[in-house]
């Protein structure tokens, strides 16, 4: 039997206590002890891109007091798009180069595709500034080697390649991390305290990111894709639209708190609903019918392989 990393043995079902840092492949357990987190930061926080993601990492770390608006930095070529970060009082500017030099944590948060631009141009214009900083990527695909490869023209900067998710606006968000070489103990505890304010934060080897960028990045709008089904469901026996969609959001929120905090198998929850003769099993048997759980699987695959196309782009330019 399987001992430690907090791993238990649930009617023969090998769960991972969710409450420890470890990732498990097949037999081998791949733990981590985190560095502690910190209550505030006084660094200056860069943002590179001025996206929903952006905004998401910054809002969190507003709101759980970490950082004030004051020490985010933000830079996007389009002065519109930083017309939001200007009614938070941020610094705002059409050039990244402004950010990269002044803030000490910097977020890469452009579409992957524009990597080799952006960095091109730091390089070109910035490079004897740019010193001992620390580089969060948030791009989908791109490994650590190949932001490496523009890192180092910097002296003394290292990266951390992090994937988060949107719901980190509201305090329930999940972030991976993998730190690159370099990276110190602080740099860690530095995300950490940026990430895990807002949610779950959790270290992983970089070959399992782009799978759980499916998972955690994708995964909400899936989830999102799911509720409203549930709603249009109800809404078509009878119930107003807006009952039907509370209820059903509600519902899964309640779920996956079930499955977070019982520490059951997510089979046997299933099976606890599902009395013999019921309207669940009956329900549940529509869903296997139409295909729902491969249909799901199907998902998380496609979105994983594109996060590896996105990578080879990247790679390739």
């Amino acid at each position: 039997m399987f001992v430690g990393c907090g791993l238990r043995l649930i009617q023969s079902k090998y769960l991972c206590d969710l409450n420890f840092n470890c990732a498990i492949t097949g037999i081998r357990k791949l733990c981590y002890q985190a560095p502690p987190t910190k209550e505030k930061l006084s660094h200056k926080i860069g943002f590179i891109g001025d996206g929903n993601m952006a905004k998401a990492i910054c809002n969190s770390m507003v709101k759980k007091g970490v950082v004030q608006y004051s020490q985010i930095y933000v830079s996007s070529p389009y002065k519109k798009n930083l017309h939001v970060w200007e009614t938070w009082k941020t610094n705002v500017s059409l050039d990244n180069g402004d950010v990269a030099e002044k803030a000490e944590i910097i977020f890469i948060a452009v579409k992957p595709h524009m990597l080799q631009e952006v960095m091109d141009l730091l390089i070109t214009k910035r490079k004897d500034q740019i010193k001992n900083k620390l580089f969060v990527s948030v791009l989908a695909g791109v490994t650590i080697s190949s932001l490496e490869k523009f890192i180092s023209n910097f002296e003394k900067c290292r990266v951390i390649r992090v994937m988060p998710n949107t719901p980190m606006t509201v305090g329930e968000g999940c972030t991976v991390y993998t730190p690159g070489q370099n990276v110190t103990e602080d740099d860690i505890s530095n995300v950490i305290t940026i990430l895990e304010k807002a949610g779950m934060c959790r270290r992983v080897p970089e070959y399992m990111i782009n799978a759980v960028t499916a998972l955690i990045s994708s995964g909400p709008a899936f989830a999102y894709l799911i509720i409203e089904a549930l709603s249009d469901g109800a809404v078509k026996m009878g119930v107003y639209r807006d009952i039907s969609t509370e209820m059903a959001a509600q519902t899964v929120l309640g779920a996956a708190k079930m499955v977070l905090k019982s520490q059951k198998h997510v089979g046997d929850l299933k099976d606890d609903v599902c009395s013999a003769g019921g309207t669940t099993i009956a329900g549940i048997h529509a869903l296997e019918k139409k295909g729902v759980r491969g249909a799901l699987m199907d998902a998380i695959e496609a979105a994983t392989k594109r996060a590896d196309e996105l990578g080879q782009k990247a790679k390739d330019q």
